[in-house]
């Protein structure tokens, strides 16, 4: 047995940095002086004699730390470093090279071979721990480091499923919200509205539509859910429903005038009501802005209401472009507010446009936004006898032609495009 002193550890079993210790000499005499020492020390010691030999043991047991002669026959000292390296697995191995080179450019090729440390033969014991001692540090950080690496990852994975799970409901909502528009464009009598949706994300908080009760009647609308997201996703959902085409008797734009009869009612009257449902919703904060018409497809007459959305544009035939509203509060934002209604006569090849201000607040390359005089710009740059749907199409892809890179759509963008061709 050695003294105390010489049975002191710099790190041991305990430690748990530095357990498994391979010897590798092709002096047997060599080897048994190391491994009694670090076996004095508490380590677990293994030996080999080659390099090759010593290659299948790393394999098999994975040391912490390796004492390696440098001059060996076969594979040296060096070629068994760089084999070491090679070697797959997340836990790094201590390596450190026994030699009698002492020159500089001998111990760079050892570092570049890929060893950490150097003992110069013969082997001093309290060197010896001394170089272990360093070991046990490099290791502990680098496991220390491996951890907190793996928990990392781990996390990272559990974010991805989350996230995976998230994306796939979000598609799921798309194909939900998507089904509240499932007509993009329909005709009524010679008439025809078309209708352009692009949310900035899986969803959005944009919504248009249209439906018709009867011969010569149709009303089309244009809506903006403040926010974004699922929260504005979920009331676009439900005031589809309050101007459903399909469930007239849930229509608030819609008033029954007898069995299965169904009239429009005054945009401003149905903005009233829409208002007073949203208000009376308890714990929703939402407010939406909207553009909704009604238009009378015998005579022509046109009559909106604009509750804090853009203002309209009426396109006429001679290429005369009018902005269309009076202006009114947002609906939802406040109680007991009336709202103003525009009306206005259309002749045949007149065209409304309603859009939302994902339009005129769009981010340009300079910085500034698009606002309504660009977008008039951008309307008399579209090429003329454009149909409703190439029409809105056009509009789009001019508009991401200038929209700021570095921004891309921060916002939905939605348009609603009325053709009047006559009753």
């Amino acid at each position: 047995m050695l003294s105390n002193d010489q049975s002191w550890s710099p790190g041991g079993p305990e430690a748990g940095s530095i357990r498994r210790v391979l010897v590798v000499d092709d002096s047997r005499l060599q080897r048994r002086i190391l491994s009694q020492s670090l076996k004095s020390w508490g380590f677990e010691v293994v030996e080999a004699e080659s390099g090759d030999e010593a290659i299948d043991v790393c394999r098999a047991l994975h040391p912490d730390l390796v004492l390696s002669d440098w001059m060996m026959p076969g594979m040296d000292g060096l070629e068994f470093c760089r084999a070491f390296r090679a070697l797959p697995g997340e836990d790094y191995g201590y390596f450190i090279l026994l030699t009698a080179k002492s020159e500089k450019v001998e111990i760079a090729r050892g570092l570049d071979a890929g060893a950490d440390d150097f003992l110069t033969k013969p082997v001093n014991p309290s060197e010896l721990r001394a170089r272990i001692s360093a070991g046990e540090r490099i290791i502990a950080m680098q496991r220390e480091l491996s951890d907190k690496n793996r928990v990392i990852r781990d996390t990272l994975d559990r974010l991805q499923a989350a996230y995976d799970s998230i994306d796939r409901d979000l598609m799921q909502a798309r194909k939900i919200q998507e089904s509240l528009v499932p007509d993009r464009v329909r005709k009524f009598g010679a008439s025809r509205v078309s209708l352009l949706l692009k949310p900035c994300g899986h969803i959005g908080g944009d919504l248009v539509g249209m439906f018709s009760p009867g011969a010569n009647q149709v009303g089309f609308y244009s809506i903006d859910v403040s926010g974004h997201g699922i929260t504005s996703a979920m009331m676009t959902a439900r005031i589809g429903g309050y101007l459903s085409g399909s469930h007239p008797d849930e229509n608030l734009a819609l008033q029954r005038c007898g069995e299965g009869q169904y009239r429009l009612r005054d945009p401003a009257e149905a903005a009233l009501l829409l208002n007073e449902r949203q208000v009376e919703d308890t714990g929703i904060d939402e407010y939406y802005t909207m553009a909704f018409a009604t238009a009378d497809l015998a005579s022509g007459r046109l009559k909106l209401v604009q509750a804090g959305h853009p203002h309209p544009l009426i396109l006429r035939r001679d290429g005369q472009v009018e902005l269309a509203g009076e202006g009114s509060v947002p609906i939802g934002l406040l109680a007991d507010v009336t709202f103003s209604q525009f009306e206005t006569s259309l002749q045949p090849g007149d065209r409304l446009l309603l859009y939302s201000d994902g339009f005129t607040e769009c981010r340009l390359r300079s910085g500034a936004m698009l606002e309504t005089a660009g977008l008039l710009e951008m309307v008399a740059g579209c090429p003329p006898g454009q149909s409703g749907p190439e029409f809105l199409d056009d509009l789009f892809w001019n508009l991401t032609q200038v929209m700021s890179p570095d921004h891309g759509m921060e916002d939905d963008v939605s348009a609603t495009l009325f053709e009047f061709n006559g009753p």
